[in-house]
């Protein structure tokens, strides 16, 4: 059964976020290991539907004509098609950012849909390495079907000497022993780059290294002492930005004779602005 239209202070009880800034959070972590899956046109369009998201947290219900036609003056002229919108649609769905509900008027006719973005989830474990091997078998009969199955044989894995010359090698040196593959180690790094921006502190390599360093550190002596983190890079995001907001405001205090534009309002939850998103708190 579809869901009637209306105002969208109505669908409050589809939003699974308490606050403007917790929305914020998800969706930057559902970005940091998924934006690769969209095109520029594509995060564009995703851009706009969380920017339309923020008077109910993570909810909109704003028809595409609309969401196109603020695109398109925002970007004077130069917006996406109606076409790559919905494909940004369907990808989010499939990858469990979103769930995607219809809506009908009072006459039965369909109306836009609902977009209620889901929370980054924290029990996904991360991934492993697969250490298990085929069992061997004496069975002769078998050897042609082996051999043409080897087609299906996962790729395999890089290792931390494939790591893009963009991660810093201390950095590289100190997470290599604890997880070794290349991709893993840039998505870590890809967090430490989230949570810099966020700060304005992305231009102080030296400190951010040191406190990512530091801040991995942390991780793997909670993961050591405890079960209880099912999550690792989420943990780790966390000890960051606990870390860089630290760093952030001393800084703000060595320059507060200084007018500085933020990007990011401390604690009032009224404001949030980042890199590939601007969100208000209407």
């Amino acid at each position: 059964m579809n869901l009637k239209s209306g105002r969208i202070e109505a669908f409050e009880g589809y939003s699974q976020f308490k606050s403007v800034k917790e929305f914020n959070t998800h969706v930057e972590m559902w970005l940091a290991v998924k934006k690769l899956e969209f095109s520029k046109g594509e995060l564009v369009g995703l851009k706009r539907l969380v920017r339309f998201s923020a008077k109910v947290p993570g909810v909109c219900n704003a028809k595409i004509g609309t969401l196109l036609k603020a695109i398109n003056e925002e970007y004077q002229g130069n917006g996406i098609s109606r076409s790559t919108f919905k494909r940004m649609i369907s990808k989010a769905k499939d990858l469990g950012i979103l769930t995607i509900y219809e809506t009908e008027r009072k006459n039965g006719s369909q109306t836009s849909n609902l977009y209620s973005f889901n929370r980054f989830p924290a029990s996904e474990p991360p991934k492993a390495k697969k250490l298990d091997h085929p069992k061997e078998t004496n069975n002769l009969l078998k050897t042609n079907h082996q051999k043409n199955n080897k087609r299906n044989e996962a790729p395999i894995e890089l290792d931390y000497t494939f790591v893009s010359d963009k991660v810093p090698q201390a950095f590289v040196q100190s997470v290599k022993y604890f997880f070794s593959d290349a991709k893993t180690i840039e998505e870590y790094w890809h967090m430490v780059q989230i949570a810099a921006f966020r700060f304005e502190c992305d231009q102080n390599t030296e400190d951010v290294l040191a406190i990512a360093i530091q801040s991995f550190k942390q991780l793997i002596h909670k993961l050591k002492s405890t079960k209880l983190v099912v999550k690792p890079i989420a943990f780790f995001y966390g000890i960051l930005i606990n870390k860089l907001k630290e760093l952030y405001l001393n800084q703000l205090h060595e320059n507060r004779n200084e007018s500085k534009p933020l990007r990011y309002v401390l604690e009032t939850g009224e404001v949030m602005y980042y890199d590939w998103l601007h969100v208000s708190q209407a």
